[in-house]
C-alpha cells in the first residue's frame, strides 16, 4: 500500500510576511476524504562556526515563547536565495564572521506534521572577524562557548532550540 494523499484543494486561511496558513481538501491513501492543516515556509540556514575549539552563539529574545534562547547564528531564507548564501549572510549578520568557505552538513524537517519548512544545516571552513550587521528589528548578542560548555548546557536543558541541538549534538559526538 502506499501512503501519498492526493489534494483535493489548497484553501489560504492566511498569507503572511514570513508565513501563510492553508487547510487543505485531501484524499486519503484509502479513498477517504480529510483536511490537513499546513504552515507554509519559506525555509532557513543555520551556521556552526568554530574558532580555537570554541563555537558561536548568539542570545536573542523570541517572542513566540516570551525568552531569549541561545542559537547557532541562523535565518530565513529571501525568496530564489541559495540556503548556502543565507547562512554566510547571516554569520556575518549576526556573528561578525565573513565566511569565504562553507561545507553543507544536512538539512532538517523541524515539525513535519504541519510545516513543509527546510532547515539548512552548514559549518564555516573559512572565515575572517568583522562586525556585525543587524537588521534594524534585530536584538541579540554573540559570544564563543567551549565544547565543554555546550555539553554541559545541552545537558543542563539550556539550550531548547531543535536546530542547534540538532547542528551541536552532530558537532559534539
Amino acid at each position: 500500500m502506499q501512503f501519498k494523499e492526493k489534494t483535493v484543494n489548497k484553501n489560504y486561511v492566511f498569507k503572511g510576511r514570513i508565513i501563510n496558513v492553508r487547510k487543505d481538501d485531501i484524499i486519503l491513501p484509502n479513498g477517504k476524504a480529510g483536511i490537513r492543516e499546513v504552515v507554509e515556509h519559506g525555509g532557513g540556514s543555520c551556521i556552526v562556526c568554530e574558532k580555537d575549539g570554541k563555537i558561536l552563539l548568539v542570545k536573542q529574545y523570541r517572542y513566540p515563547y516570551e525568552q531569549e534562547l541561545l542559537e547557532l547564528p541562523a535565518g530565513k531564507l529571501n525568496v530564489g536565495e541559495d540556503p548556502k548564501e543565507t547562512a554566510i549572510r547571516e554569520l556575518e549578520e549576526e556573528g561578525g564572521i565573513k565566511c569565504k568557505k562553507v561545507e553543507k552538513l544536512f538539512e532538517i524537517y523541524p515539525s513535519p506534521g504541519y510545516t513543509n519548512e527546510i532547515i539548512y544545516i552548514y559549518k564555516a571552513t573559512d572565515f575572517v572577524e568583522t562586525k556585525t550587521h543587524l537588521d534594524e528589528d534585530e536584538f541579540l548578542t554573540s559570544a564563543w562557548y567551549s565544547k565543554e560548555e555546550l555539553r554541559k548546557m545541552i545537558k543542563n536543558g539550556e539550550i531548547k532550540d531543535a536546530k542547534t541541538l540538532i547542528a551541536l549534538l552532530k558537532i559534539l559526538l
